[in-house]
């Protein structure tokens, strides 16, 4: 697995992302105009605004009818709502104006422009109704039109941000100081930003870990929920890796740096959770196309309007009003919203539950995959060693006893298989035996004294044939059975004679089993591909309900078997460890990375999963298919609203007395904003986890 370099300053943008100048994607119309930092202001104009507006309020006639009140008059008191307007459009309404620029400098016209067109008519026209006498303007419009735009885009930014917290939340994890080691033994404290691999550092209880590294001294539990998604705290001693960002429990560590500010795990997910952010699927390009067409539909309704109207009563005032309503009707302020928030909402939630997301469009195809590909080794298995089965040549013996056994004479063995029986013996917490006189027999096995009298052999067939025995019965029927599965088989020989058999392989992880199940679930077929024999093949796709197998599988050919699956009109997802999977992760609809917490950022695949948990495939695919129905859920909210108000607006049912006035356009068109942003807000209620209980991890020995 390689580490995917950038020439970004990550520890930078993590400081940067902190105060809150992290880049969203958002985009109106087509073009990205970037509302980063407008936040405040928008926050600030409103309110400003609104106050401003009061008096303009207070002054209508239109308002004063409604409501049945009048206003104290005094000399010039029917310049109020002139005078008030013109502020508030100064000073609530210029930021639209100015943002229309570019847009229409781009020929690229969106929702800038509708606004600043809609409250640039109703301003001019109130101007001139006042000056000349035309009737009554409607300052209260324009001012209301004002306020409730600044205070849709003031939510609309609150909401990307919060959205976009997941940034915030990671560079939070951070600590700002480490404790260095000093050839005395004592510590001095240093800016994590001036530790570089190869200090080594203390970390106190309680503490965040300042870098990537390997604890050289001491014991703990580290809590790595916030990286891995895994809620269990994980044992770290001597040897073990530790992450940025992650937190320790109760015990004292000393680790030995080995990443730091951008080579981090840490880092490489930021990167990637901004890039995702910042990355466009297919249904926000559709939203964006959706937007520039309304914008022209807006254009000629407003001018069918004005053209029919004009006919049937002649211009005036009421004339005017249908344009402009149907001009602040039409702004796609819910339809660029719709998909950005959801996109940050997604990539958050994803981070949340160990899936980095490097693109969205990897994420959007997951939805419709019709077979998902795993690679065997170190993916659906755990790439090492386990004790798979035992037999007992006595049915009466104690099948730990055995174990045991077995595991004291493998003691000072560095053997895979060796290592496989201890760790076998250890997950029951059985107590071994004291041996001595250990002896490695080449090729063959080891031996080692007993109660210091008894000679005890552990090792394969090449054992029996030195020794002359043959295993009989029970023993010879498991071997069999073991050697068709492709398991190696160890025997422990006690007394001169064979007296258990173990079946060791490489072991099948607790979750695969039950992630195999969930995608048949989903409507997915399972497929496995691996470079072992057939049997091996056969027998771990026998264990977990897998239907297409491709054994003996080079790593050249990998992404030939891929190939082989789309020609048959398949979308396929790829799941690989990185290192010799890349052809076969690019050649698929979806590549999924798995594993390797520290290597974050993998070219080859759309998708890292920070866990090697197969069942997070299944989250990937739940995550997708939620994402995707939120996306198509906002889009109708946005567009539908238009298709409903448009005629409406236009003065479609005029006749029956109904009318639209451009402020309650606007408010429906803010509350068409609110739903929509709220509407992706339900995204966070979206449980990945609950949908994919994670088992319990079954002992290795069977």
């Amino acid at each position: 697995m390689h580490k995917h370099e950038t020439s970004q300053p990550t520890t930078h943008h993590a400081q940067a992302v902190h105060h809150g100048h992290a880049h969203s994607a958002h985009g109106h119309g087509g073009h990205g105009v970037d509302h980063t930092g407008h936040e405040a202001m928008f926050r600030a104009r409103f309110w400003g605004s609104l106050l401003l507006s009061i008096p303009v309020l207070a002054y209508s006639p239109f308002i004063q009818r409604i409501f049945g009140f009048t206003a104290p008059p005094f000399p010039g008191s029917e310049w109020v709502a002139f005078f008030f307007a013109l502020i508030v459009f100064a000073y609530g309404g210029i930021p639209f104006l100015k943002m229309a620029v570019p847009e229409i400098r781009n020929r690229k016209p969106g929702m800038m422009s509708l606004i600043s067109l809609a409250i640039t008519v109703a301003l001019v026209y109130s101007l001139a109704a006042q000056a000349v006498g035309l009737g009554e303007g409607f300052f209260w419009e324009l001012v209301t039109l004002i306020d409730i735009m600044l205070l849709g885009h003031w939510m609309e930014m609150r909401s990307v941000r919060q959205a976009s917290g997941a940034l915030d939340e990671l560079a939070k994890l951070m600590p700002d100081t480490a404790e260095r080691l000093l050839p005395d033994g004592s510590t001095e404290t240093v800016p994590t930003s001036a530790l570089k691999a190869g200090d080594v550092v203390l970390v106190r209880p309680g503490a965040s870990i300042p870098a990537d590294g390997e604890v050289v001294e001491g014991a703990s539990r580290v809590s790595e929920a916030m990286i891995t998604g895994e809620s269990r705290p994980v044992r770290k001693e001597a040897g073990s890796a530790v992450i940025a960002g992650t937190i320790n429990g109760d015990g004292s560590l000393r680790v030995r740096v080995t990443a730091v500010g951008d080579q981090t795990a840490l880092a490489g997910i930021m990167r990637l959770v901004e890039q995702a952010q910042q990355s466009k699927s297919r249904t926000q390009m559709l939203a964006d196309r959706a937007a520039g067409w309304l914008f022209y539909i807006a254009l000629g309704t407003a001018v069918v309007t004005a053209v029919a109207w004009i006919i049937a009563t002649g211009f005036n005032v009421a004339v005017l009003n249908r344009v402009v309503t149907v001009l602040v009707i039409a702004c796609p302020h819910a339809l660029g919203l719709a998909v950005p928030l959801v996109v940050a909402l997604t990539t958050a939630l994803g981070a949340r539950n160990g899936i980095l997301v490097r693109d969205r469009l990897a994420l959007e195809a997951a939805r419709n995959l019709d077979v998902v590909v795993f690679d065997k080794t170190g993916t659906l298995t755990e790439g090492k060693f386990g004790v798979v089965g035992i037999a007992l040549a006595d049915e009466n013996d104690d099948e730990n006893d055995a174990l045991a056994l077995a595991a004291a004479v493998e003691g000072d063995s560095e053997h895979l298989i060796a290592q496989a029986i201890r760790r076998a013996a250890e997950v029951r917490r059985l107590s071994l035996p004291q041996v001595k006189d250990f002896e490695a027999l080449k090729g063959r096995g080891v031996r080692a004294l007993v109660d210091g009298r008894r000679q005890v052999y552990v090792g394969g067939p090449r054992l029996l044939r030195m020794l002359e025995l043959n295993p009989m019965g029970a023993l010879a029927e498991f071997a069999r059975r073991a050697g068709e599965r492709g398991q190696s088989v160890i025997y422990l020989v006690d007394g001169g004679k064979v007296r258990a058999a173990f079946a060791v392989a490489d072991v099948v992880r607790p979750e695969s089993r039950e992630a195999v199940k969930r995608l048949h679930e989903m409507g997915l077929q399972v497929a496995m591909l691996t470079g072992d024999s057939r049997d091996v093949a056969r027998a771990v796709a026998e264990e977990l309900g897998i239907d297409i197998v491709f054994a003996e599988v080079l790593p050249e050919e990998k992404d030939r078997k891929i190939a082989d699956l789309q020609a048959q009109g398949k979308r396929v997802a790829m799941v690989g460890d990185g290192v010799n999977d890349a052809p076969a992760l690019t050649r698929a609809d979806v590549g999924i990375a798995i594993g390797g917490g520290t290597d974050v950022a993998i070219e080859s695949a759309g998708i890292i999963l920070v866990r090697s948990n197969p069942l997070d495939v299944v989250k990937v695919i739940a995550l997708s298919r939620a994402s995707y129905r939120k996306m198509v859920q906002n889009l109708w909210w946005a567009a539908g609203y238009n298709i409903v108000a448009l005629p409406l607006a236009a003065g479609v049912l005029a006749p029956l007395g109904i009318n639209l006035s451009p402020a309650i356009g606007a408010l429906l068109m803010s509350l068409s904003t609110i739903v929509v942003a709220f509407n992706a807000q339900l995204l966070r209620r979206e449980n990945l986890g609950q949908a994919v209980a994670v088992p319990q991890s079954a002992p290795e020995a069977a």
